[in-house]
């Protein structure tokens, strides 16, 4: 008898010590559906041709090609003087039955002291027009597990170059993170 009192004495205080600690956890109680909130990081860059001599550019591919494989300069501003932050490269086939492709990828690689990393872009559904509204899928480094928007622009160029610039507009959140990021 005494030892089933003794085993029904030690349940009882180990499920007050349970009940006793989810009680006064420091941990937040708070679900992360009631905190929708969570901290954005926008940045705003450009994409253009890379600063080279014209005799080592690479022919980028029509879309009577039927792809769009591209190497650019990611930048800090519009001129093509503006200090180099990364890269854009990407390969998209506009054609119907690949418009929805996983293989429809941007990769946004930055290569500075602030922002160390990549991002994925998919770009399903992309047409000839001035403005599109693309899907941030994910990133490497300091973007890691990324999802947004990315909304690229051509600008107004003054220049008659055949290469446009694109302003880019990245809204990102991150998992996870719980501090507001600075950009």
């Amino acid at each position: 008898m005494l030892p089933r009192i003794i085993f029904c004495f030690a349940v009882v205080i180990a499920i007050a010590v349970v009940v006793l600690l989810a009680l006064l956890s420091p941990v937040s109680h708070k679900s992360s559906s009631k905190n929708p909130s969570r901290p954005w990081l926008a940045l705003s860059m450009y994409i253009q041709h890379p600063h080279i001599s014209r005799s080592s550019v690479q022919p980028v591919a029509q879309s009577d090609a039927g792809a769009f494989v591209f190497h650019r300069a990611l930048t800090e501003g519009p001129k093509n003087t503006s200090r180099i932050v990364g890269k854009a490269q990407g390969f998209i086939i506009p054609i119907e039955h690949f418009a929805d492709s996983a293989f429809n990828i941007i990769y946004l690689t930055f290569e500075t002291p602030k922002f160390n990393g990549s991002l994925s872009i998919q770009a399903k559904n992309v047409e000839h027009e001035d403005r599109q509204e693309l899907t941030v899928v994910g990133g490497t480094g300091y973007f890691a597990f990324a999802r947004g928007l990315a909304v690229f622009m051509q600008t107004k160029s003054q220049s008659s170059e055949a290469d446009p610039t694109y302003h880019i507009k990245l809204q990102l959140r991150f998992p996870n993170r719980s501090q507001t990021i600075p950009g």
